[in-house]
C-alpha cells in the first residue's frame, strides 16, 4: 500500500505518472485482475463451473471496496488479500462465492498485481529514456563542436569537446533501456502457488491454471517464487542505475553552471528569495539527490531477498518499503533530466 503522498516535495522530486500506479487504487484494480483472470483459468481447466467464473468476473468489474475495512484487515492481517476476499465473495454471493481465490493464496494475488503495474512503469521508463538518447544526440548536431575544458579530480585537465560530454551522459541510458527490456522476461511473470508454493491447492492442475492465467494477464509463465525475490531485486539495481546516471548528468552540469566557470546556461533556472541575481540549477541538484536516494533504497531492497523458508512477512513488507519509492525515484529522474536537457544552452 502507498505512503501518504507529500504534494510539495513531490513537485519537486515526484512523478505523478509513476505514483499511479502505485496508488492504493491501482493496486486494488491490479488484484481484482488477478482475481478474475485466476478464475477465468480455473474455469478453463475444468476445476470451477464456467458461471462462477462469469461471477466472479463480473463482480471484479463493478465492486467497489469498502477502503475503512480493507485498512482494519491489512493492520490487523499484515496484507490487504483476506479482507478484500471476503468483501469480494460477500459481493460474488451464493452459490459461486466459494470459488473466490481458490487454491490461492495472499502473495500470489500481491505479487502478481506487482508485475501487472510494473510492466506499465517498463515502457514508460524506455520510452523516456529513448526521448533523452534522441534529445542527447540532438544537441550533439546543434553544438557538439563546442570547446569545453575537461577535468580530472577536479581540476582542469585538457580541452575536450561538448559532443564528449554527451557520450558520457547518452551512453549509459542505452545501456539501462536493453536491461529493462531483458528485464521483461524475469520480472514480468504470474505469481501462482497456492499457500506453500508447490501448487498443490489446484487439485492436481496447478501448472496448467498457472499457465492460463498468464495467457489471460499476458504475463510470462514462471514456475512460484514466493521467496525468490532476485529478479524484483535486480529490477531494482537497474532503476538505481538509471537514476545514478542521471545524477553524473546532474552533477555534471551543476559543475559547469558554477558563476565562476558559465560553461553552460540554464533557461527558466530556480530562483532565490533574497538574492535575485540568481538561476539556481534546481533540476540538476534534484538529479543529483535522486541519484543518491536510489542507491540507498536499492541497498535496502537487497535485505528482502532473505526469506525465512516458504515466505517471509518481514522481506515482502520491506519490498513494499523499497520498491516503489525507488520505482518513483527513478521515474522521477528520467523526468527531470528531460526538462533539465531542455533548459541547458551551450556555446551562446
Amino acid at each position: 500500500m502507498s505512503a501518504p503522498r507529500r504534494p510539495l516535495l513531490a513537485a519537486l522530486a515526484g512523478d505523478e505518472e509513476v505514483e499511479a500506479l502505485f496508488a492504493d487504487a491501482a493496486e486494488l484494480a491490479a488484484i481484482l485482475a488477478f482475481e478474475a483472470g485466476l478464475a477465468g483459468a480455473q474455469a478453463d481447466a475444468g476445476l470451477i463451473p464456467e458461471a462462477a467464473a462469469e461471477a466472479i468476473a463480473a463482480a471484479c468489474r463493478s465492486f467497489s471496496p469498502d477502503p475503512e475495512d480493507l485498512a482494519r484487515g491489512m493492520a490487523a492481517d499484515g496484507v490487504v488479500v483476506p479482507a478484500l476476499v471476503r468483501q469480494l465473495r460477500a459481493a460474488v454471493g451464493a452459490p459461486h462465492d466459494a470459488a473466490v481465490h481458490l487454491g490461492a493464496t495472499s502473495q500470489d494475488a500481491v505479487d502478481t498485481a506487482l508485475v501487472l503495474r510494473l510492466a506499465g512503469l517498463i515502457g514508460l521508463l524506455e520510452a523516456r529514456l529513448a526521448g533523452l538518447e534522441r534529445g542527447f544526440d540532438a544537441l550533439a548536431e546543434r553544438a557538439g563542436g563546442t570547446r569545453l575544458m575537461g577535468h580530472t579530480r577536479m581540476q582542469a585537465a585538457l580541452p575536450v569537446t561538448l559532443a564528449d560530454k554527451l557520450a558520457g551522459w547518452r551512453e549509459p541510458l542505452g545501456r539501462h533501456r536493453q536491461a529493462l527490456s531483458l528485464m521483461r522476461r524475469e520480472v514480468l511473470v504470474v505469481q501462482l502457488g497456492g499457500p506453500v508454493g508447490d501448487r498443490q491447492s489446484f487439485a492436481g492442475k496447478g501448472d496448467e491454471v498457472a499457465r492460463r492465467l498468464a495467457e489471460r494477464l499476458d504475463l510470462g509463465l514462471a514456475s512460484p517464487w514466493h521467496n525468490q525475490r532476485d529478479p524484483l531485486v535486480a529490477f531494482g539495481a537497474v532503476l538505481a542505475l538509471i537514476a545514478g546516471s542521471l545524477g553524473k548528468f546532474g552533477a555534471d552540469i551543476a559543475l559547469m553552471a558554477q558563476s565562476e566557470v558559465g560553461e553552460v546556461t540554464l533557461a527558466g533556472g530556480g530562483g532565490s528569495s533574497s538574492m535575485p541575481h540568481k538561476s539556481n540549477p534546481v533540476a540538476a541538484e534534484v538529479l543529483v539527490a535522486l541519484a543518491r536516494h536510489a542507491a540507498g533504497l536499492s541497498g535496502t531492497l537487497n535485505q528482502a531477498l532473505v526469506h525465512e523458508n516458504e515466505r517471509s512477512g518481514a522481506a515482502w513488507t520491506l519490498e513494499w518499503l523499497a520498491l516503489p519509492p525507488l520505482c518513483i525515484t527513478a521515474g522521477a529522474s528520467t523526468r527531470l533530466a528531460a526538462q533539465l536537457l531542455e533548459q541547458v544552452r551551450f556555446g551562446g
